[in-house]
């Protein structure tokens, strides 16, 4: 029988706290060593440009299919309960909110956790057991500032643009399947689009990706620095950096909205949100 299985369960709840502190303390060690680093200049050309070129342009396919998919499944979706109440036409404001401000930077940071955290953690993990940290170290370069402090600044770049492709691909399948085979008015859907979405709901989802892309690269940049040996460590290190990466996009996520909710409805305390859309169910569609 598994060992675990049969301990204390107090024992086990200790040993999986203390072990969540311990990671979360390594990240934050690691992430306060990186900051130290960045702090002394921006990396040589030559160093980033290759990693922006691999996180942005080559992730760039994979934005636009989930960018695509999640447009087309907001409108199958919302179509049919927006129909019972007879509020079709109001399907644009739904599908564009739902994107910029939720599923757009949450999904897309999802997917480049995948893409490119686990790459970059499979990528230090491989340097890390054949010894070329170490060599880098032994020359009198700081392996940081070298390997980690180009992916973070890429990372925290492109990933703010990527969500806004994501978003923009996205809310135009969802106009081009809502008119095309649902038939809604094409008028209609943008109407209602800009009048309840606000350039707050498109800066916070960006500001949000921000924050996504910083913890997808300090996560999978610290998963690939202290990785186990061999192959099997490098592997394990590609899976955590995309498990943990994805828990933190979803706990962040909850943290930023509830505080850009809150800083959104204290500079604009009778600001019209989306609810409003209900009053309008007995108008004309």
């Amino acid at each position: 029988m598994n060992a675990t299985a049969t301990q204390n369960p107090i024992s086990l709840i200790g040993r999986i706290t203390q072990e969540f502190f311990c990671g979360f303390g390594g990240v934050t060690m690691f992430s306060l060593k990186m900051l130290a680093q960045l702090h002394k200049g921006l990396p040589r050309r030559h160093t980033i440009v290759p990693i922006l070129y691999e996180i942005g342009v080559r992730s760039i396919p994979v934005i636009l299919v989930t960018g695509t998919f999640i447009g087309m499944v907001l409108a199958v979706q919302t179509y049919q309960q927006f129909k019972m109440m007879h509020m079709e036409s109001r399907l644009g404001a739904i599908i564009t909110m739902t994107l910029v401000s939720e599923l757009g930077p949450v999904l897309a940071a999802t997917m480049l956790a995948g893409r490119v955290g686990s790459a970059m953690a499979a990528e230090l993990g491989t340097m890390r057991v054949t010894e070329q940290i170490h060599a880098i170290s032994a020359l009198g370069a700081n392996p940081l500032r070298y390997l980690v402090v180009p992916r973070f600044l890429a990372c925290v770049a492109l990933i703010p643009l990527l969500t806004a492709i994501a978003d923009a691909v996205g809310i135009a399948a969802g106009w081009a399947f809502s008119c095309g085979v649902l038939g809604i008015n094409s008028h209609h859907y943008w109407m209602y689009a800009e009048q309840f979405v606000t350039g707050w709901d498109v800066m916070a989802g960006l500001i949000k990706s921000v924050f996504f892309g910083c913890s997808i690269a300090i996560i999978a940049c610290q998963q690939g620095f202290h990785c186990g040996a061999g192959a099997e460590g490098v592997g394990r290190a590609a899976t955590q950096s995309f498990v943990l990466s994805f828990i933190a996009i979803l706990g962040m996520d909850f943290l930023l909205t509830v505080v850009l909710n809150t800083t959104y409805y204290l500079i604009w305390p009778g600001a019209v949100s989306l609810a409003t859309l209900l009053p309008f169910a007995g108008f004309a569609v």
